[in-house]
């Protein structure tokens, strides 16, 4: 039976489209037969929308989302530097020259990567990090389902490089690279390729789609100058893009000064949220509702950015864990400001809520974070977080 509305199946079958890589029959079957069963509405949407490939395939259904522009928190988030980038690959080059279901050993990839590595320094396996680094890659490319574990565990050739482990290569790795308008060894950067990506869309509905594409994949846009084009075009169709995305997506559309956001309304399992059950998001939370209590002394500046020394964030963190660590998780309760601060602004820089100046190395905190606050029950408060402070 097709479905020409874009009923709430369809706009569950989007959601699930835009936070997955790619939807596994084989993992994820009602997944699968949802998105199938409303295929062709979501294809004409995301085409029109925002010039998006949908394709299915008999094994997996995959959304080709290709950003306006790359940002840190789009990178593999287990990845920890260039080096594992490289070897990823390297693997992947490894497994397109094996067939289906073909096994090997994990020595055999070693070998390879070796081989077709091109850093300054070659690559040595009796070198703790650059272990470290292929285990990493290693289990990406099994969370990605392009390797399946035979036999062994991976995590053991961090402490030996001569540890085995039995693979087999499966039928997704020929698909998890996407095809470019032409062969990658003739872009130079990436910006290269983003703007072979948009060269397709710029003559028909580019600024739509370059619209589209920042609401859905980032969370949020935050104006760049006084006459920044695509915030510019989100105001001036504010209410069109309020109908359209409410009706496809269910999230509410919220247009600020210097800030538009999609916001969902009630959690949902497919959905990546802000805040998240982390402990450090309390800390976030209550540093947006500080910023506010003490807008005196943190004043925007026209865009809605709030610069702050790094010697005036530690204090200011050190005046937060004063006010409101009494009720912080133990890790934080009892551990340094330092520490703190680090996990703290990686949170908020992977959210686009705070950025760091190159030069000077303060601390620009975004519109975005004023979206949200965190303040403890007056009860709570009145008792002097007495609960707390016993534990």
């Amino acid at each position: 039976m097709e479905h020409n509305q874009f009923d709430e199946k369809a706009q569950t079958a989007m959601r699930i489209l835009l936070e997955h890589f790619w939807i596994l029959r084989s993992k994820h079957p009602e997944a699968y037969q949802l998105i199938r069963e409303r295929e062709k509405v979501i294809q004409r949407y995301v085409s029109d929308k925002l010039g998006f490939d949908l394709i299915v395939h008999q094994h997996f259904i995959k959304l080709e989302k290709i950003p306006v522009e790359t940002k840190s928190w789009m990178g593999i988030q287990d990845f920890q530097e260039p080096r594992d980038y490289a070897i990823f690959c390297c693997a992947l080059a490894f497994t397109e020259n094996r067939t289906v279901d073909e096994q090997f050993l994990l020595t055999e990839i070693c070998e390879d990567i070796k081989d077709l590595y091109l850093g300054d320094l070659p690559l040595d396996w009796t070198n703790y990090h650059h272990r470290r680094s292929l285990v990493r890659v290693i289990k990406q490319l099994e969370k990605l389902s392009i390797l399946a574990v035979v036999e062994g565990e991976v995590d053991h050739f961090a402490l030996n490089e001569e540890h085995e482990v039995l693979y087999e290569v499966t039928v997704y790795a020929r698909y998890f690279m996407r095809s470019y308008p032409k062969d990658l060894i003739h872009y130079q950067s990436k910006e290269e390729i983003l703007q072979g990506e948009w060269d397709r869309h710029e003559a028909v509905d580019g600024r739509r789609k370059r619209v589209y594409r920042k609401l859905l994949l980032s969370p949020a846009v935050q104006r760049q100058s006084e006459d920044d084009p695509d915030f510019a075009y989100i105001r001036n169709y504010r209410n069109r893009l309020r109908d359209d995305l409410e009706e496809h997506t269910l999230f509410r559309f919220e247009i600020f000064k210097n800030v538009a956001l999609l916001v969902a309304e009630e959690k949902k399992q497919e959905l990546t949220l802000f805040p998240d059950q982390k402990a450090i998001m309390d800390i976030a939370l209550h540093l947006a509702a500080y910023l506010r209590d003490h807008e005196d002394d943190f004043q925007p500046d026209t865009f809605g950015n709030i610069r702050i020394s790094p010697v005036a964030f530690e204090s200011l963190l050190s005046s937060l864990h004063e006010q409101y660590g009494p009720g912080w998780s133990k890790q934080y309760r009892e551990g340094s400001i330092k520490q703190m601060q680090k996990e703290l602004t990686e949170t908020l820089k992977s959210w686009e809520m705070l950025q760091q100046d190159t030069f000077t190395k303060d601390y620009i905190v975004r519109p975005l974070l004023g979206r949200v606050v965190g303040k403890y029950p007056k009860k709570y408060v009145e008792e002097g977080m007495s609960l707390y402070e016993q534990k």
